[in-house]
Parts: C-alpha cells; structure tokens; sequence
C-alpha cells in the first residue's frame, strides 16, 4: 500500500527520474569516506567461506561478464580505477583491496534507496524498483567481492614472499 497519493506523471517521473540522483548521490558519499573506513576483513566486506574467495563467483560467470559493467571508481575525485590490474606493486594491491570495499559500499547505498519507491508506487511497481535495484547493483557487488577474493590471495602471496 503506497502512502503517497501521486499523480501518474509525477510517479512516472519520480520513478524514471530519481535513479540517476540515487547513483550519483551514492557515488559521491562514497568517495568521500576515508579508506580508513573500509576493512576488508570486518563486516559486510569480509568474504564468507562459501565465497572460495572468490572462486564461487567464477561458477556463475563473472570472468565472462565483468567486462562489460561500467567502472565509474574514477568518476568523483580522488577516485582509483578498478577496470583491470595495472600493477602488482604491494601499494596498489593494497589500495586495489580496500577501493573494492569502497565501490560495493557505493553498490550497498545506491540499492537502499529502492525504499522511497515504496512511499508513492502500489506494490507490484515498487516491486520493479526493487528489481531494477538488485539487477543493476548485484553484478557490481559480485565483481567487487570475486576481485577482492582474489586481490586477496595476490595480495598475501606477496606478503609471504616479502615483495
């Protein structure tokens, strides 16, 4: 049951219109957390053990579609590009690591604001809102934990070689 009574056009607006705020606000807020603020190995960042770290995501196909997601990671400024590896330099693996952390917390937030959609949409157009969210924002989300699965790995390899 929506709470909003709106009319059609504005809905339709509204619906069509908010989502790029919703990114960008997202992407902004983002970028402006300190690194500090990501921890790899704490909370919604750290990698289940049914993630392989990471190897589970190579099951559904993430090798063959990553590459066609969009990176914005340099969008805002200071922003690090997550395309592809550039280095495998102990800073920039590290800084790989943690900027996943980053762009899936910018995936997590832009998928909370699904919750508005509710205010003025009935329940099944709500509905699409939210699979529009999950369809847009999952992807990303599996590439940024299959990466840091196996930045991970990388990352200790080097650790224990003392590069």
């Amino acid at each position: 049951m929506k709470g909003l009574n709106l009319k059609p056009g504005v809905v339709l607006i509204l619906n069509f219109g908010l989502w790029p705020v919703i990114h960008l606000i997202a992407g902004y807020v983002a970028a402006r957390r300190p690194r500090s603020a990501f921890n790899p190995e704490k909370g919604i960042y750290r990698l289940r053990s049914f993630e392989l770290s990471g190897k589970i995501y190579e099951r559904i196909g993430v090798k063959i579609w990553k590459k066609w997601l969009p990176d914005l990671g340099d969008f805002f400024k200071p922003g690090f590009p997550k395309k592809k590896l550039r280095s495998r330099d102990k800073d920039y693996l590290q800084t790989f690591y943690l900027e996943t952390c980053r762009a899936e917390y910018a995936h997590w937030l832009t998928m909370s604001g699904v919750l508005p959609f509710w205010l003025w949409n009935e329940w099944w157009a709500a509905l699409i809102m939210l699979g529009y969210a999950l369809a847009v924002n999952l992807p990303c989300i599996i590439v940024q934990r299959y990466n840091r699965g196996r930045l991970g790995l990388l990352f200790l390899e080097k650790l224990r070689k003392g590069i």
